[in-house]
C-alpha cells in the first residue's frame, strides 16, 4: 500500500469515528503518525480527499449496480440492498451525514443515484409482472411509491439502525421482502419460497401481536 492509499484509507476510518465535519488533515497526519506536509503532497485539503473517497464508493457502486441492470430481478434486488448496507458501513461517514450528502462533491451523484434505482426497482416490478410472479398494480402510484420507499429504506438503512440501537445484517432483507410479497401472485409467493427457502418466508418479520381487543 503506498502513501496515497494509506492516507485514502485512514480518512475514510477518521471520518468515520468522528465525522466529516470534526476532522481536519491534521488529525488524518497524527493518525498515521506523520507531519502534515506529507499528507498535504498528496491532499492539501480534506475536501481534495472527500472527493477521492466519494470516486472509489461510486465506482464499487457502479460495478455492482451493473450486475442488476444485466437481469433486473427481484433476486437481484435483495443483492443490492444487502451491498448498499455494506457501503453505508464502509462510507458511514457519508450515509450518517446529511451535510455530507448534500456537498457539492456529492450532491449531484446521489440525486442520480435515486433516480437510477427507482427505475432500477421499477424496471423489477415489470419483469415480475410478465412472469406472472406480481400482480398489475392495485392503483395509480402504488408501485412508484413502493419503489421510492424500496430506495428510501436501502439509502437510510443504517441511520435508523443507530436510533433503533440495532445491528442486524439479516433484517434489511427481510423488511424488504415485507414490503414486495403482499404484491406477489400465488405463482410468485410459490417461486419465491422455492428459492428462499420455506423457512426464510416464514421468519421474514415477527408476528403481529397488538391486542385487537383494546380498540
Amino acid at each position: 500500500m503506498n502513501t496515497k492509499e494509506k492516507i485514502i484509507k485512514t480518512g475514510i476510518k477518521v471520518f468515520n469515528q468522528r465525522g466529516f465535519g470534526a476532522v481536519s488533515i491534521q488529525d488524518i497526519a497524527n493518525e498515521l503518525k506523520v507531519n502534515r506536509r506529507n499528507i498535504a503532497y498528496h491532499f492539501d485539503k480534506k475536501e481534495e480527499l472527500l472527493k477521492v473517497i466519494a470516486a472509489e464508493m461510486w465506482e464499487k457502486i457502479s460495478i455492482e449496480r451493473k450486475k442488476r441492470r444485466d437481469f433486473p430481478s427481484f433476486e437481484n434486488l435483495q443483492h443490492e440492498i444487502k451491498m448498499y448496507a455494506q457501503f453505508q458501513k464502509e462510507y458511514a461517514f457519508i450515509f450518517n451525514d446529511l451535510h455530507v450528502i448534500k456537498h457539492p462533491i456529492l450532491e449531484e451523484r446521489f440525486h442520480k443515484f435515486c433516480i437510477e434505482t427507482i427505475k432500477d426497482h421499477e424496471a423489477a416490478i415489470a419483469f415480475a409482472i410478465k412472469l406472472g410472479n406480481m400482480n398489475p398494480e392495485p392503483f395509480s402510484g402504488a408501485y412508484y411509491n413502493l419503489c421510492l420507499s424500496l430506495w428510501a429504506l436501502s439509502m437510510f438503512w443504517l441511520p435508523q439502525q443507530a436510533i433503533r440501537k440495532v445491528d442486524d445484517d439479516t433484517e434489511v432483507a427481510k423488511v424488504t421482502w415485507s414490503l414486495i410479497l403482499p404484491h406477489f401472485t400465488p405463482k410468485g409467493i410459490e417461486s419465491f419460497k422455492a428459492f428462499y427457502g420455506e423457512d426464510f418466508y416464514q421468519s421474514i418479520g415477527q408476528p403481529f401481536k397488538a391486542d385487537l381487543n383494546v380498540f
